[in-house]
């Protein structure tokens, strides 16, 4: 869909109303999580754990503890890097050892929890949360506390972050405020989680990848999202109607990023990427010979500037084995 008409904001909390709605027509659920707390996104985490691993082989009838979910805040903490957190958010499950004593059955014993499934898109157990101006606390003392724009859940796990500002204002401002914030170093814990940063204003719209403590920003991948013939889409209403709804927004987070080994660096594809892969996909699926389909796909694919190992050609060629994995199941 072409946006021939922009649509102006002189009031960034109406732009971020507006965002809102067209989120929830995008799939995302109706009911908005306002103002929390990080021990509030954590309390809705927890929630949706014990919700999703009702198994008696799981949590059975016996809710998360603080103390369990410090083990999981734990793990995230220790893993550190964007590269490492999306390993461990595509892993599809945590291990934690039960500390509750009601369950009897798993007190004192390891047990694998389901966090999420790249191929478990709109259904099962997938949820889709929108957050309105999450509170940060201030990591040292020189900082003040801050409150973000908008977070976006999938299954309680804040994986992209939003900063919005109204029409006329440059959006490299809205980049800059993540930036500063990144810096500060208020994307700790449960928020160290968020692997897509996204900028926009009415008029323009750019996505990148979280680089997390240690990383620092590279405008030269601040990409634009564009339609299949390439021209990029600014108005907000097409970029958030192409990237954000469900279930582009899973499959991004699930297939179109890329944690490369190499470099210890989170990529995410650009939109000619995409293209690319899922053609690669559906030509390989019809491939007699899996090999042989691979080699053809991966020579098929122009290469990106940022690395000799592209990030599609990665992804590409993980692609059928994970479908064919799938399928097993």
């Amino acid at each position: 869909m072409s946006f021939t008409n922009m649509t102006t904001f002189d009031k960034e909390q109406d732009f971020e109303n507006a965002f809102i709605t067209l989120l929830k027509n995008c799939g995302w659920e109706k009911d908005v999580i306002q103002y929390p707390t990080e021990e509030d996104l954590l309390k809705n985490w927890a929630e949706i754990l014990f919700n999703n691993n009702r198994d008696k082989d799981k949590l059975g009838d016996y809710p998360l503890t603080e103390g369990e979910m410090k083990q999981i805040v734990e793990q995230i903490t220790n893993m550190r890097t964007p590269f490492a957190l999306n390993s461990f958010i595509n892993g599809k499950t945590v291990e934690i050892k039960r500390d509750n004593e009601n369950d009897v059955l798993h007190f004192g014993k390891e047990v694998s929890l389901h966090i999420y499934d790249r191929h478990e898109i709109a259904g099962g157990k997938s949820r889709y949360q929108i957050v309105q101006q999450p509170k940060f606390k201030a990591n040292k003392s020189l900082f003040p506390p801050r409150r973000g724009d908008i977070m976006l859940l999938i299954n309680g796990m804040p994986v992209f972050h939003i900063e919005l500002k109204k029409s006329g204002v440059p959006i490299s401002q809205a980049w800059n405020q993540i930036a500063k914030y990144s810096q500060e170093g208020i994307f700790r814990g449960i928020f160290s989680l968020i692997q897509i940063f996204i900028a926009m204003t009415p008029e323009d719209a750019v996505y990148f990848t979280n680089v997390g403590p240690d990383g620092k920003f590279n405008h030269d991948f601040y990409f634009h999202w564009a339609n299949s013939d390439n021209i990029p889409m600014k108005d907000w209403r097409e970029f958030t109607q192409s990237l954000l709804y469900i279930p582009m927004a899973h499959q991004l987070i699930g297939f179109y990023t890329v944690a490369d080994g190499k470099d210890g660096i989170l990529k995410v594809l650009r939109s000619y990427q995409q293209l690319n892969v899922n053609s690669c996909l559906k030509e390989k699926l019809f491939q007699t010979s899996w090999t042989q389909g691979k080699r053809n796909c991966a020579l098929g694919i122009a290469p990106i500037s940022q690395h000799p190992m592209t990030p599609q050609s990665s992804r590409s060629s993980s692609l059928p084995r994970e479908q064919r994995e799938a399928e097993r199941v």
